[in-house]
């Protein structure tokens, strides 16, 4: 089923710049089998049974959002390929005229603090990159400037899922962290297991790797932030230097001063990530407003959860949260 899908999808219609994706819908979705998995194999002919995922899901009892290396061993179990890199505007473009949709990671809204979408297109006239949206009729358009600027917060990853027939397009590739970020991915679901040491160990071995891909270096800084180790600050701020607009690893820094009761730099840290993105994660706000309290910045504190209340509409704690706006 797959190749028959082969030679239509590579005869794609470059003209236009965009790729017709299948509709999946969001009950189709599960955390072992992320949407935009289920869509790219759809779209190349092969189905993946809800079923298959549910049953690897059983591994994670209660948890909530994507794994998306379940995801992709999944997909490869049902004979596909994947590269994981650092992508650009022009490899998108690229991908999308050879027919292949790419998978790429952007920054999240409200309590989502990011999401994987997938480029379905590119528009030459108004230079904006088309994104898949799991509804009839209905496809996101971001211009270009506005797209690059959130996609390089989380250092410009590529997924590229295609049948294994086609390997050979990318055999003279050089995708850049190809390997190193495949093995965060896989680092990243250890993490999820509880196996801690394991996704120590293998970040470790991505970053040595590729010294300059700040990409283990945060998950890291993540790791020993979850189990309190002063490490995380060196890891953070590694990942900075290579990439200065990581918005997680700005995030993770206001984090650590925050249970570290160092109230000024954990402001100082929350303040630079929300420079870079005043919109990517609602309860920052809540965060930066905790740290502004303990320095008696009480109009600050109270402008923040007022921006957390607004960016957070769902938030569990909102009414306690109105009760301390209104005694500030």
């Amino acid at each position: 089923m797959i190749k028959s899908a082969i030679k239509f999808r590579v005869q794609s219609q470059p003209e236009d710049h965009s790729i017709t994706l299948p509709l999946v819908s969001k009950e189709e979705e599960n955390i072992c089998l992320p949407l935009v998995i289920n869509v790219v194999s759809k779209y190349w002919g092969e189905e993946i049974q809800l079923e298959e995922a549910m049953a690897v899901a059983r591994k994670y009892p209660g948890m909530k959002g994507s794994i998306m290396m379940e995801g992709i061993e999944l997909a490869e179990k049902h004979g596909f390929t994947t590269y994981i890199y650092r992508g650009s505007i022009k490899d998108l473009k690229r991908r999308i005229d050879q027919g292949i949709p790419p998978i790429i990671i952007l920054p999240g809204i409200h309590e989502t603090v990011q999401h994987a979408t997938i480029v379905s297109g590119y528009d030459t006239e108004e230079r904006r990159i088309l994104t898949y949206v799991p509804e009839p009729d209905t496809i996101g358009a971001i211009p270009e400037p506005k797209f690059e600027q959130d996609w390089e917060q989380d250092d410009m990853i590529t997924l590229v899922i295609v049948p294994n027939d086609m390997k050979d397009i990318f055999k003279n590739e050089d995708l850049k962290f190809r390997d190193s970020n495949r093995i965060c991915f896989e680092a990243e679901k250890l993490r999820q297991q509880g196996r801690i040491n394991d996704a120590i160990e293998k970040l470790r071995r991505a970053a040595k790797l590729d010294d300059d891909n700040p990409q283990p270096w945060c998950l890291l800084g993540g790791i020993f932030n979850e189990i309190n180790s002063e490490d995380a600050v060196s890891c953070y701020e590694k990942t900075i230097t290579l990439n200065p607009r990581y918005y997680l690893a700005f995030r993770g820094l206001g984090n650590y001063y925050l249970k570290s009761k160092d109230y000024l730099k954990a402001e100082d840290y929350y303040t630079k990530a929300i420079d870079i993105n005043p919109y990517r994660f609602g309860p920052i706000y809540k965060n930066r407003a905790f740290a502004r309290l303990q320095v008696e910045n009480n109009s600050g504190a109270k402008d923040d959860l007022l921006k957390y209340l607004e960016q957070t509409p769902n938030a569990a704690d909102k009414k306690n949260i109105e009760d301390a706006v209104s005694q500030l």
